[in-house]
């Protein structure tokens, strides 16, 4: 699940970089990154026109998601087992 801003595909961009449009970090906000043996996750928060988002990013991928705080607080209505359901085909259903 990505949300490109400006439409390109994250395979066309870097690692890292920034599709045009794409807001910059609230100066002084942490950068946080959180990685294990599997995977590196960037999450960070960023100023839009329409209020505050939190933007979690994948380098080595290049996938990135734009939360708003409504989506965010609907997170938390989830229970693990919906991650784990998400997990077995992280790509979509499987034909």
């Amino acid at each position: 699940m990505t949300d490109d801003l400006a439409g390109s595909a994250p395979e066309d961009r870097a690692p890292g970089d920034r599709a045009p449009g794409d807001r910059a970090p609230d100066a002084g906000d942490p950068v946080i990154r959180l990685a294990n043996e599997f995977t590196e996750v960037v999450v960070e928060r960023v100023r839009t026109r329409n209020g505050a988002r939190l933007r979690i990013s994948v380098p080595s991928s290049g996938h990135q998601i734009m939360l708003c705080p409504l989506e965010l607080e609907a997170l938390t209505w989830q229970d693990h087992e919906l991650f784990t359901r998400l997990l077995k085909t992280p790509h979509g259903p499987e034909d």
